[in-house]
């Protein structure tokens, strides 16, 4: 990549030194989150906090999900703007939020382009691993239930856990992320996010197959994309469907498509007719979470990142998991009396939806940037950071 593409790619990625969902208004996500810190669960190679959540009165083993959040956001802030724990709540599972440190990532990345946090039993994935370990040895989890998924970095890095423990997770959901493997340096990342692999489906396959001993029978997988985004090529959502096909001996053409909630939706099943890899296609969304009601429920709260898209993404992939069929609490998680007026703010009313679907999304992550007088050197430096590609 030429220092000119590189400026010109850069211009575009979107501001992040601000905050996303709850994180900047004054720890009202932590005080909404039921979220509790686990420091002591093993060796934490990947030095990442522990957040979890185990709703009282459940009498039976339950699925456990795995939750990853996106750059500048914190695990609880992402719960409350996400609606996980208010789900895990309803619907009675586990919930385990890992949080980067800054120490790790400046602006709360997971490393997942970083090789030595992308191996089994190294850096942030071993980390990972052994918070699901922690909480299966301390609560009555179901082995057999254990799903992750995760927002753009924290989607890439859903994707991670998926490929080098495929013997762990039952299945996954990658937000606006990328397949397994296509990046494992700062200027492949650039590339990748911008300009997504050409590598046939096999060799995408390969990446996946070499990143443990497992041979099958490989997790399922849900793939949520937005059409609009600028920050992680829509490609990337084509390419992971097709790593993810390739290792089930899928092929590329669907089973069934329909609409859902207004948005495309292609699903493949497998032999036995059990839907095993599936895409969300949210029309005109930019980057970030798509959020929306589901049986007349809300689930999360808009902000950047967080996107009122008319369709809840949370509430499907627990479905895609099998995670909606019984209610354990009809009411969800008591919320604060008052919402701080950062969060009243960025809520839509919901009679406006579909009209500022495409606006919203269009907005979402963007910003101005004044080129004028710059040191080339210092704004790649600069952005590299913001988008958490350079420690």
């Amino acid at each position: 990549m030429s220092l000119k593409n590189t400026i010109d790619f850069l211009a575009h990625l979107p501001k992040m030194n601000g905050f996303s969902g709850l994180e900047g208004i004054g720890g009202a996500a932590e005080a909404a989150s039921p979220l509790t810190e686990t420091a002591d669960f093993g060796a934490n190679p990947g030095n990442l906090r522990m957040l979890s959540f185990i709703p009282e009165g459940l009498s039976q083993r339950i699925p456990l999900v795995v939750v990853l959040h996106g750059c500048t956001q914190t695990a609880a802030g992402y719960d409350v703007g996400a609606g996980w724990s208010a789900l895990a709540q309803r619907y009675g599972f586990g919930l385990l939020m890992p949080e980067q440190k800054r120490a790790n990532n400046p602006n709360a990345c997971f490393n997942w382009f970083v090789p030595e946090d992308i191996h089994r039993d190294h850096g942030e994935a071993g980390s990972i691993r052994q918070m699901v370990e922690h909480l299966t040895q301390h609560h009555d989890i179901d082995r057999a239930r254990i799903f992750v998924t995760g927002l753009s970095a924290g989607g890439a890095m859903a994707a991670v856990m998926l490929a080098t423990y495929p013997d762990v997770f039952a299945g996954g959901a990658v937000i606006a992320g990328l397949p397994y493997g296509v990046a494992t340096n700062v200027r492949a990342a650039l590339k990748e996010m911008r300009h997504p692999t050409h590598l046939p489906a096999h060799q995408l396959g390969d990446l996946v197959r070499k990143a443990s001993a497992h041979r099958g029978p490989w997790p399922k997988l849900s793939v949520w994309q937005g059409t609009a985004d600028r920050t992680v090529h829509p490609g990337n959502a084509d390419a992971l469907i097709e790593q993810w096909l390739d290792l089930h001996g899928l092929p590329e053409t669907p089973m069934a498509e329909r609409k859902v909630d207004g948005f495309p939706h292609k699903v493949w099943w497998n032999s036995s007719g059990e839907p095993t890899v599936e895409s969300y296609t949210i029309t005109d969304m930019a980057h970030g979470t798509p959020l929306g009601l589901s049986n007349d429920e809300p689930y999360g709260v808009a902000g950047p990142y967080l996107l009122d898209a008319g369709i809840s993404s949370s509430y499907h992939i627990a479905t895609f998991f099998g995670l909606t069929g019984r209610i354990h609490q009809r009411k969800a998680l008591t919320k604060p009396a008052a919402k701080p007026e950062r969060e009243a703010a960025t809520a839509e009313p919901q009679a406006a939806k579909a009209k500022a679907r495409s606006s919203a999304g269009a907005r979402a992550g963007q910003g101005p940037r004044d080129r004028r007088g710059i040191d080339v050197n210092a704004v790649i430096t600069r952005a590299l950071t913001a988008a958490g590609l350079m420690k």
